[in-house]
């Protein structure tokens, strides 16, 4: 086993899945109204591997790393790809001198 003093440099990715109880919906139904699910803290998410419930603050944490990488991945998406014979000629491709575009031309 490694030896480490201090935080880690990175913070470590959990799995999450839906609550079990609530079907990730944060609340179970009363008799008469909706009450905050005991399960998950009233998030609708667990641990994957042992589904118990994340501290509140770790559950921020791992949220908003969730929704960075998301968002991320929304704005990839929305970026056109050129195809065809003018993809090369869209971005620089740094083969030219001194790291320039080169489109062969």
């Amino acid at each position: 086993m490694r030896r480490v003093h201090g935080p880690a440099f990175k913070k470590a990715v959990i799995e999450l899945s839906e609550c079990p109880s609530c079907r990730g919906r944060a609340v179970t139904q009363g008799l008469f109204h909706e009450l905050p699910c005991d399960h998950c803290n009233a998030s609708g998410w667990v641990v994957a591997a042992t589904g118990e419930a994340l501290p509140l603050d770790e559950l921020v944490t791992q949220l908003s790393m969730r929704l960075q990488a998301a968002t991320r991945q929304i704005e990839q998406l929305k970026r056109p790809q050129a195809g065809g014979p003018g993809a090369g000629y869209q971005g620089g491709n740094r083969r030219g001198a001194g790291g320039t575009n080169y489109t062969g031309d």
